[in-house]
C-alpha cells in the first residue's frame, strides 16, 4: 500500500509537530502532506522542517477546501486523513491500515467504539455528533458511529473522482455519504481521542452545525 497521510492545518503551531512525528513514527506513509489552509503562525515552518509536502491556500478557504487540495496533490493509492490539532493518535493509524488491508475501501476512526479521553469532547458537540450520525444513518444507510470523524483511510482512485461541494467542517459527512452511495465497503474501528494539544478549534458549534445538516439533507435529496 502507498499510503499519503493529509494534515489540513490552519494556525496549528501548537500540535502540528508531534502529530508529524507520530505519522513517520508509523513508518506507514511514503509521503507526507500539510494543507497549509492560510495560516498566519509558525505551521507551514513546522511542516517544511519535518520534511513534508507543503501545500498552501494563501488565504483560509476552509477545512473542505483544505481537504479537496489535499487529495488533488496526493501521490498515494491510499489517503490518510488526520487532524492538526493532536487529538488523534497516530499511533491508532495501523489499526485503519490493517482493515483496509482486510478489504474495506473506506475506513472511518470512532472514538464512539473507542476511547474518549477527559477533555476530549464538549457535552454539545458529543450529543451533535451522535444526532447527526443517526440521521445520517436514516436517511443514507450505513452504521457509522462517528460520521463527523477527521481520522480516516479511504482509496485515493475514489477520492479523486469526486467534485466535492463542501467548503468547510461538512466535508466528512459529503465524503462519507458518497461512499455509502457508491456502495463502497466502509469500516469502523476503535481509535482514541484526547484533548487539544494547544490553540484553538475553527469550529463553529451553530454555522457548521447547520452546514452538516443541510449536506445531509441535500444528497438526501439528490438521490
Amino acid at each position: 500500500m502507498k499510503i499519503s497521510a493529509v494534515v489540513c492545518a490552519h494556525n496549528e503551531e501548537g500540535g502540528l509537530a508531534a502529530v508529524l512525528r507520530g505519522l513517520a513514527e508509523t513508518g506507514l506513509c511514503f509521503e507526507l502532506i500539510v494543507v497549509d489552509d492560510g495560516s498566519i503562525d509558525r505551521t507551514a515552518e513546522i511542516a517544511r522542517q519535518a520534511g513534508c509536502r507543503v501545500v498552501s491556500l494563501g488565504t483560509n478557504q476552509g477545512k473542505g477546501r483544505a481537504i479537496a487540495a489535499g487529495i488533488a496533490a496526493a501521490e498515494g493509492d491510499w489517503l490518510l486523513f488526520i487532524d492538526a490539532d493532536g487529538q488523534d493518535r497516530p499511533a491508532d493509524a495501523p489499526l485503519l491500515v490493517a482493515a483496509a488491508r482486510q478489504g474495506a475501501d473506506f475506513v472511518n476512526g470512532s472514538k464512539f467504539i473507542g476511547t474518549l479521553q477527559p477533555g476530549a469532547i464538549s457535552l454539545p458537540n458529543y450529543w451533535g455528533n451522535r444526532l447527526m450520525s443517526g440521521l445520517l444513518h436514516l436517511l443514507h444507510g450505513g452504521r457509522i458511529s462517528d460520521s463527523q470523524s477527521g481520522f480516516r483511510l479511504i482509496r485515493a482512485e475514489f477520492l479523486k473522482s469526486l467534485s466535492l461541494r463542501s467548503r468547510e467542517y461538512e466535508i466528512e459527512t459529503e465524503i462519507l455519504i458518497s461512499a455509502l452511495r457508491q456502495g463502497l465497503r466502509v469500516h469502523e474501528v476503535p481509535v482514541t481521542r484526547g484533548p487539544r494539544a494547544a490553540g484553538r478549534t475553527d469550529f463553529r458549534r451553530v454555522r457548521h452545525g447547520l452546514r452538516i445538516l443541510w449536506t445531509i439533507a441535500r444528497l438526501r435529496l439528490l438521490s
